[in-house]
C-alpha cells in the first residue's frame, strides 16, 4: 500500500470519528481535505487550489437554482399552498377508511413538487395534517409514521435540492434527472397509500374513516388547489416542454407563488424578509457542504481512494448487479447517521468512479440517471430509519406525547415498500430512463 493511499484512508478515517462527534460536515470535510493535501502535497498547493476553488464551485451556473427552489418552498409554506392541498386532498379521500392518512401522503407529494425539500415538507405538513389526523382519531403511530414517510417524497419529486446537487456532482443533466424522477416519484406516492389501504384493513381501528364532504366543499377545495397546479405546471412542465432551463424556472415559481401570498394576503413584507433570511440560510450551508466536499475530492483523488475502491470492487468478482446492491445499501446505513444532502456529497466521489467502471448493459449517461434515481431513493430511506431518522425527530418535535420508537414503527411498513420499490428499479431500469428517452426523441 503506497504512502499517498495510507494517508488518504487516514484521512478518511478521521473524516468517520469528526463526524461521530457531531462536528459539522462542512467543517469536518473540510478540515480533513485541507489536511490531506497539505499532507500529500505541501501548503503551496492548497494555497493555489483556495485561489480558485470557492469561486469555482459557488459560480457554477446550474448551482444558482438551489437557493431559487428553496425560497420557492419557504414561500409557498407562508402563501399557505400545504392547508389547500391537504383540505382538497381530504375532500376526495377522506371519507374512505384510512383516507385521511392518504390525503396527507397526497398532499405530501403535492407540497414537495413545490418545495424541493424533504424536511421542509415532512415539517409543513405534520403541522397541516397531524390535528385533523389525531381528531379522527388515527393511532398515533400510523398518523406520525404516515407524516415522516410523507416528508420523503419532498426529495425526489421534481423540483428537488438534492437531485440537482448529485446532478452538479457527476456531471449529469438536471433536466433528465427531474423527467427520470417523476415515475418513480409518482410510483411511491401510489405504494404509500396502498400501504395505508392495507394496514387500515388489517387494524380498522388505526385508521377510522372521515366525514364525506358535500358537493360544494367539494368543488371548493378541489379549486383551492390550482395554485399549486399552475406553480407545478409552469415550472416542471415548462422545464420538461423546453421552454425554459431550470434556473429561470424556479424564478418564475418564486414570482408565481409570491403573486399568490401577496394577492391574497397570506405573504406580509416581514414573510418576504423572513424566507429571504431563511433561503440564505440553507444555502449558505448547503454551499459550505460543497465547499468542503470539493476540498475532500481534491485530497482523496491524490490520495487514490476512489480509484482503489474502483480496482477493488472491480477485481472483486462480483456481479455489477451485486455491487450496486452493496452500494446502495452502505448508503442506507450512511442514511442512519447524517442527512441526505451531506450523505450524497459525502459518497458520490466514492460511489460513482466504481459505478462508471461497471456495465449494466446501457449508455453511461443512462447508468448515471439511473444510479442517481437509486442513490436518492436510498437516501430516503435513512431519512425514516433510526438512530438519526430526520423527518421521525421533526414530526415527533410537533407530537411529543408520541414515543419515538411509535413513529419509527409507524414509518417501518412505508420503509419496506421503499425496499420493494428498489427492487423494481433495480430489475427494471426502463421504469426509470423510459420519461427521459422519449422526451429526448
Amino acid at each position: 500500500m503506497g504512502f499517498e493511499l495510507l494517508v488518504g484512508l487516514a484521512g478518511l478515517a478521521i473524516l468517520i470519528a469528526l463526524i461521530g462527534i457531531r462536528v459539522p460536515i462542512g467543517y469536518a470535510m473540510a478540515a480533513v481535505g485541507m489536511g490531506g493535501i497539505i499532507m500529500l502535497s505541501g501548503p503551496a498547493i492548497l494555497l493555489s487550489q483556495l485561489k480558485t476553488l470557492a469561486y469555482g464551485t459557488f459560480s457554477n451556473y446550474d448551482m444558482s437554482v438551489v437557493p431559487l427552489f428553496i425560497l420557492m418552498g419557504h414561500l409557498a409554506t407562508k402563501a399557505q399552498l400545504s392547508q389547500g392541498l391537504f383540505r382538497a386532498a381530504n375532500a376526495w379521500m377522506g371519507r374512505f377508511r384510512g383516507g385521511v392518512a392518504m390525503a396527507a401522503i397526497a398532499a405530501c407529494a403535492g407540497f414537495g413538487a413545490v418545495s424541493g425539500s424533504s424536511l421542509a415538507t415532512a415539517s409543513t405538513m405534520g403541522k397541516v395534517a397531524l390535528p385533523e389526523l389525531r381528531r379522527y382519531n388515527y393511532s398515533p403511530s400510523l398518523a406520525t409514521g404516515t407524516l415522516a414517510a410523507g416528508g420523503v417524497l419532498g426529495i425526489l419529486i421534481p423540483p428537488s435540492v438534492v437531485l440537482v446537487v448529485y446532478a452538479v456532482i457527476v456531471e449529469a443533466n438536471i433536466v433528465t434527472m427531474f423527467s427520470a424522477a417523476l415515475i418513480p416519484g409518482l410510483l411511491a406516492v401510489t405504494f404509500f397509500i396502498a400501504v395505508i389501504a392495507i394496514y387500515t384493513t388489517v387494524r380498522p381501528e388505526a385508521g377510522p374513516k372521515g366525514a364525506a364532504v358535500d358537493r360544494q366543499e367539494l368543488v371548493s377545495a378541489s379549486i383551492g388547489v390550482i395554485p399549486v397546479v399552475v406553480v407545478f405546471g409552469l415550472v416542471i412542465g415548462g422545464i420538461y416542454a423546453g421552454l425554459f432551463t431550470p434556473t429561470p424556472a424556479a424564478a418564475i415559481g418564486v414570482f408565481m407563488v409570491l403573486i399568490y401570498g401577496l394577492a391574497r394576503r397570506l405573504v406580509t413584507r416581514q414573510d418576504i424578509v423572513d424566507s429571504i433570511l431563511e433561503t440564505a440560510k440553507t444555502a449558505g450551508m448547503i454551499y459550505i457542504i460543497l465547499f468542503g466536499a470539493e476540498l475532500l475530492k481534491i485530497f482523496m483523488s491524490r490520495g487514490g481512494v476512489p480509484q482503489a475502491a474502483a480496482e477493488m470492487m472491480l477485481n472483486s468478482g462480483l456481479t455489477p448487479m451485486v455491487i450496486l446492491i452493496l452500494l446502495l445499501v452502505v448508503l442506507i446505513v450512511l442514511g442512519c447517521l447524517m442527512d441526505s444532502l451531506s450523505m450524497i456529497l459525502l459518497a458520490m466521489p466514492f460511489f460513482w468512479p466504481v459505478i462508471a467502471q461497471l456495465d449494466f448493459g446501457m449508455t453511461p449517461d443512462e447508468t448515471k440517471i439511473w444510479f442517481g434515481i437509486l442513490a436518492l431513493i436510498v437516501v430516503e430511506l435513512g431519512l425514516i430509519t433510526p438512530p438519526v431518522g430526520m423527518n421521525v425527530f421533526v414530526i415527533n418535535s410537533m407530537a411529543r406525547d408520541v414515543p419515538m420508537m411509535d413513529t419509527f414503527k409507524g414509518a417501518l411498513p412505508f420503509f419496506a415498500i421503499e425496499l420493494v420499490r428498489v427492487a423494481l428499479l433495480l430489475a427494471f431500469p426502463a421504469i426509470v430512463l423510459f420519461l427521459p428517452q422519449w422526451l429526448g426523441n
